[in-house]
């Protein structure tokens, strides 16, 4: 009798004793009733009547799975994203939500619809950052009552069906080469200023140009030589440069009368 008494003390102790790990809490049930929340450490219960239920409150992760959503300018889109969150109260996480990590799921995937569906397709693809913002304010507000807390929310992927994305590829080609031809004019203006303005300060403002017009020419004509197709056509550079000569002579006549007629 006595070593059965024994023997039934130590199972006792043993089945009273529970450890919880650190990152983790245990919620006790007695008879199918919360009784109490056991904290990382060394802790005792009753055994057969107890029940401990073991929930992680380090960092997780749900990754949701490719959604179809709907831009503001009905352009059809896939996105799919990954939520980090923690569960901050162990006893709300089991008895506010049937299943908390589905719930969350559902909740994600519920707002990054309606969040895509605030923006245009431009948008969107180019606005990961201001979509993360978007949803994971929205899920804080929602999940508190779940005794979780979402840290993060991050967009991995906006695809676009084929015909779409190639339509903006060419739309980003055609923009690229549109500020290319502006940078360039911008350029060609900026070098005939210069020229100008060095041209009007020389003491042999003609002969200067009349090789750059020349040079010019020669560039031309060579240009137009290496294709087959092309129809040469030559013109007399001295002409040209006379032109301009006189042009420039008369800019220059028109300068110095102005600084006479100038008051000393």
């Amino acid at each position: 009798i006595i070593a059965a008494i024994v023997l039934a003390i130590i199972g006792y102790i043993f089945g009273s004793v529970r450890i919880i790990k650190e990152g983790t809490n245990g919620v006790v049930e007695r008879l199918g009733r919360f009784e109490r929340v056991l904290e990382p450490g060394l802790n005792f219960v009753v055994p057969v009547l107890d029940r401990v239920l073991e929930e992680s409150t380090r960092e997780q992760t749900i990754d949701i799975p490719p959604q179809s959503a709907i831009t503001q300018d009905n352009a059809s889109v896939t996105v799919d994203a990954i939520v980090f969150f923690r569960i901050k109260d162990v006893y709300r996480a089991n008895y506010s939500v049937e299943d908390l990590e589905d719930a969350l799921e559902n909740l994600v995937i519920t707002t990054l619809r309606s969040e895509v569906g605030k923006l245009t397709l431009r948008d969107a693809v180019s606005s990961r950052d201001k979509i993360n913002r978007a949803v994971l304010n929205q899920l804080d507000q929602a999940t508190e009552a779940w005794g979780a807390k979402v840290i993060r929310v991050e967009v991995q992927e906006i695809q676009l069906p084929p015909e779409l994305r190639q339509a903006m590829d060419a739309e980003m080609v055609a923009e690229s080469r549109r500020k290319a031809a502006i940078s360039e004019s911008q350029g060609t203006v900026q070098s005939i200023q210069l020229i100008s303005d060095a041209l009007k300060e020389a003491s042999n403002a003609k002969a200067v140009l009349q090789y750059l017009v020349a040079k010019s020419y020669v560039d031309a004509n060579y240009k137009l030589g290496e294709s087959n197709n092309s129809k040469i056509i030559f013109m007399d550079p001295k002409a040209l440069t006379e032109t301009v000569g006189e042009l420039i002579a008369a800019d220059n006549n028109e300068g110095m009368s102005g600084n006479e007629n100038r008051p000393s």
